[in-house]
């Protein structure tokens, strides 16, 4: 177990731009990814109508991560977040895995994003591959973010506001649906494609808990509130008020987005292929329903890329700081942006187009499900990290100092490590998403061999005296 002076966080050479507004809209950006709108299919039609279930139980256990992300960033505020923590309070190898799963994390999370942009904009160019939608994209959120971390802000503002609309419109035009019968010739809905279709549980039980795989893919992204803290304006009152928010975020855009859909439209009609979001609008009979729908989700898609670009570069700049990566990924340019480290993720994501090129049809499901093994290993570090700066800060005497409590420690700790056990079980008992586990765990020794060799390098360059202590040495 690493010794940890709490004071002791890295120094870093950001500028603290990120407004109130640009947090908020952050942390709402980062609970509206991909997952919900093209993903959610796949979920309900391995649950049914109880999926609602799975995103309740998700909800709760991604509240007190982000309760405890909350209590470490406001005060260790860095960009490296979670990583640093890890680094800080578990040990040094936790920090350097979840520090270089940011490549595995961002090249399987880029794959399935920008796979599901492509299908996206094929709705109206049918003839067009994949892969050159994907690389426009990367290349537009590359400029946005090598401009300046304000300008990240301003376009992930209104990234999540066209996104935040879409959702409440559908919810509220999906109420209306089922209590007026607008869309359905004045025929109220109601509730009955809650249970006329099998039941509420009609996969059972077994489909509420496997769909949890999916859930956490749509959950990905939440963490990376924690990783705008090295750039937030007063980070003790920012950060607070955005976690705060976390939870019923979570249950209206997600638990009220998808109840709303498995009540409007019956879940066996869902097939997995597409936005179930698309096929309700499109019932409600909005002109140009499924055109408007599609630009949303291809607004979703551009926020999770762009948010990516902002995330792992500031992780492989502050694992720099670290000593955990080459020392030329911690320096910043004029505007304090760490473009070397904005150019290293631009390279790394190409490597994602490469990929929807080679396997346009199998990119989304592969790599959704190693996004997850990547969620898997940042939210155990964020609950194990917070367990051990707790205490450290309950031995200093130093508990009653900490400004933004996480509630029901450690208890809470547990619950979400329960849930991040579930989901990888889940993981290796679907077959089609078994592999991953087998890929992650051999990425997981690559990273082990590579840190071996890195600390054992940086130990011997320490013990080896310089010239000048040889030649002192010789004359004494």
């Amino acid at each position: 177990m690493a010794s940890v002076n709490p004071e002791a966080y890295e120094k870093e050479s950001l500028k603290r731009d990120l407004k109130s507004r640009h947090i908020q809209m952050i942390a709402i950006g980062g609970a509206i990814g991909t997952g919900l709108f093209y993903g959610s299919g796949w979920a309900v039609k391995t649950a049914g109508p109880a999926i609602i279930l799975t995103y309740v139980v998700a909800s709760v256990a991604i509240y007190f991560i982000m309760r405890a992300l909350g209590e470490m960033s406001v005060e260790e505020p860095v960009s490296g977040a979670y990583i640093s923590y890890a680094n800080r309070y578990i040990h040094r190898f936790a920090g350097f895995l979840n520090g270089w799963n940011a490549f595995v994390f961002l090249l399987a999370t880029s794959a399935a994003e920008l796979n599901a942009l492509g299908r996206y904009a094929q709705y109206w160019f049918p003839g067009l591959p994949i892969w050159v939608t994907a690389a426009v994209a990367v290349t537009v959120m590359f400029v946005v973010n090598m401009i300046g971390v304000k300008f990240y802000g301003e376009a992930e503002f209104w990234f999540a506001v066209i996104k935040v609309v879409a959702i409440v419109a559908m919810i509220l035009f999906g109420v209306a649906m089922v209590v007026f019968g607008v869309g359905n010739h004045g025929e109220p809905i109601g509730l009955g494609h809650l249970v006329d279709h099998g039941g509420f549980f009609p996969n059972g039980l077994s489909g509420v808990v496997l769909a949890m795989v999916m859930v956490a893919f749509s959950f990905g992204g939440v963490e990376n509130l924690g990783l705008a803290a090295g750039e937030a304006k007063d980070i003790d009152k920012t950060m607070p008020k955005a976690v705060n928010a976390t939870f019923w975020r979570l249950l209206i855009f997600y638990v009220g987005a998808i109840a709303i859909l498995v009540t409007v439209f019956p879940w066996t009609q869902l097939d997995g292929e597409g936005s179930p979001f698309v096929t309700v609008f499109t019932k409600i009979g909005i002109p140009a329903a499924a055109t408007i729908m599609n630009l949303v989700v291809i607004t979703a898609v551009l926020s999770a890329v762009n948010a990516s670009v902002f995330t792992n570069s500031r992780t492989f700049y502050n694992l720099s700081l670290q000593g955990n990566a080459p020392k030329f990924l911690g320096t910043v340019n004029a505007r304090n942006v760490p473009s070397r480290a904005i150019t290293l993720v631009f390279v790394t994501v190409f490597g994602s187009v490469l990929l929807n090129a080679l396997m346009p049809e199998q990119v989304f499901e592969i790599f959704s499900s190693v996004t997850v093994y990547g969620l898997a290993c940042a939210w155990a570090s964020i609950a194990i990290s917070h367990l051990r700066f707790r205490r450290i800060r309950i031995q200093n005497g130093q508990e009653d100092q900490i400004r933004y409590k996480m509630p029901f420690f450690p208890y809470g700790n547990y619950l979400a490590l329960v849930f991040i056990a579930a989901v990888l079980v889940c993981i290796a008992l679907l077959p089609d998403m078994r592999t991953s586990l087998l890929v992650s765990g051999g990425w997981v020794l690559v990273v082990f061999i590579a840190y071996t060799v890195h600390t054992r390098a940086g130990r011997n360059n320490r013990a080896k005296p310089s010239p000048a202590q040889t030649e002192s040495a010789r004359i004494g």
